[in-house]
């Protein structure tokens, strides 16, 4: 067994180290850009006068690192050449995470808000995967940023327990033209105060835990109805994610997206892909940590000796770094191991590995910032050092993308023989 980097894969690292020292360093230090990254972070970031959204500066700043980073080939490295990527693989892409994440907070990669200059692009494969013919063209209004949805399927009263909707769709003829009139809420959805659409998920048909019957409908942000109720702040500003009310919106037969009463399938397709890729983002960012930690261990001399002779210091991180070189090597493996499987493969055979890899990586992310503040003692506390801020972040990973004890059900629905290859 091999178990070095794809010369392939270590030759594009360089290539990307490259472009961040040529074109990406150069842009955060501009104009004062590091107050995005030093101590004034959440408050360069966040315009709280303004209901605690992102300083349109700030989203500024990111969108031209992306546009550098597109211009230089590397943005669409995961999506398919038809795309203009280059078919990146799950192997690939958790490798570029995980170096991009330890190299600790910067405009090349900010995973606050999902920012890197190697971009993810869910929403362009299920466009692939799921649009009929005459929805195609949102591919290429997607790349040019024409076309922005935001994911509508968390509700006040529902998170992981998806099959249980309360926003409904029932059909309604307007002007001889069939359609679907909605009303509901939504929770969570991420990027609405700059989507043209939602992605909204309702229950078209059937009841309560029914899988089928639940319809993705592309919705126009802009549509009578459509009320942005409040903007949810969050243990990590600034925010986009607000709880949104859809009252009597109507929308065409043709903004049915995906198979209707199959929309689970659509927030399903991707979702393997996300986890193993934020798995690797949060042991890149745990590496970081420890590797911070052991250098100011080594520096620090209280007392007249350094802190890195003392086993309170060298053990936890010990501990750390161990699980990381494990959790690295599971989710490589993981990570290759899908690249050898379809996506339905996949889901039977791989996720509960995914989801070890996930959950396991995002907690470890969480212990190794928090023990990084232990070592730094009041200036690791403080926010001239990045650990508070990989800890606020890295957290929620410890609740969206499926919380961790969704997580751990579904490793044991695989060991219990409840679902996956040992079904019984």
């Amino acid at each position: 067994m091999d178990f070095s980097i794809p010369a392939e894969i270590s030759d594009y690292l360089d290539q990307l180290d490259r472009f961040i020292e040529a074109e990406i360093r150069p842009l955060e230090e501009e104009d004062d850009n590091i107050r995005f990254f030093d101590h004034r972070r959440e408050w360069a970031r966040t315009d709280f006068e303004n209901q605690g959204l992102p300083r349109p500066e700030w989203e500024a700043l990111l969108r031209e690192a992306k546009r550098r980073a597109d211009k230089a080939g590397f943005f669409r490295f995961a999506l398919p050449t038809e795309f203009g990527g280059q078919d990146g693989s799950n192997l690939a892409m958790a490798i570029i995470r995980e170096h991009l994440a330890r190299k600790g907070l910067g405009l090349h990669n900010d995973l606050q808000n999902e920012h890197s200059i190697v971009a993810n692009f869910p929403q362009i494969l299920m466009l692939r995967d799921f649009a009929r013919p005459d929805q195609k063209h949102l591919i290429q209004e997607a790349l040019e940023g024409r076309f922005i949805a935001t994911f509508g399927l968390t509700e006040p009263d529902h998170g992981s327990d998806a099959t249980h909707l309360e926003t409904v769709a029932i059909p309604e003829t307007r002007d001889g033209q069939a359609g679907w009139l909605i009303n509901g809420e939504k929770m969570w959805t991420t990027g609405m105060h700059v989507a043209t659409h939602m992605m909204c998920f309702c229950r078209t048909s059937g009841g309560d835990g029914d899988a089928k019957g639940i319809s993705c409908l592309l919705v126009p942000t802009a549509s009578e109805g459509v009320k942005i109720e409040e903007y949810l702040w969050t243990f990590n500003m600034p925010t986009d994610h607000p709880r949104v009310s859809l009252k009597n919106v109507w929308v065409p037969e043709t903004a049915v997206f995906g198979p209707p009463e199959g929309g689970l399938a659509l927030a399903q397709h991707f979702v393997h892909e996300n986890r193993i890729r934020q798995a690797a983002s949060s042991v890149g960012a745990a590496l970081y940590c420890i590797d911070q930690s052991i250098d100011y261990a080594r520096e620090r001399k209280p007392f007249g000796k350094p802190l890195a002779v003392n086993q309170a210091i060298q053990f936890p991180l010990v501990e750390l770094a161990s699980e990381a070189e494990m959790l690295r090597l599971l989710i490589f493996k993981t990570a290759w191991e899908m690249d050898q499987m379809t996506k339905p493969e996949v889901a039977i055979n791989l996720s509960d590995k995914v989801s070890m890899c996930n959950y396991r990586g995002n907690r470890l992310c969480c212990n190794a910032a928090d023990q990084a503040m232990q070592v730094h003692g009041g200036l690791g506390y403080s926010r001239h050092k990045p650990f508070e801020h990989i800890y606020r972040h890295h957290r929620r990973y410890r609740i969206t993308e499926g919380s961790e004890e969704i997580q751990m059900r579904k490793v044991a629905g695989h060991m219990f023989g409840f679902m996956g290859k040992n079904k019984r």
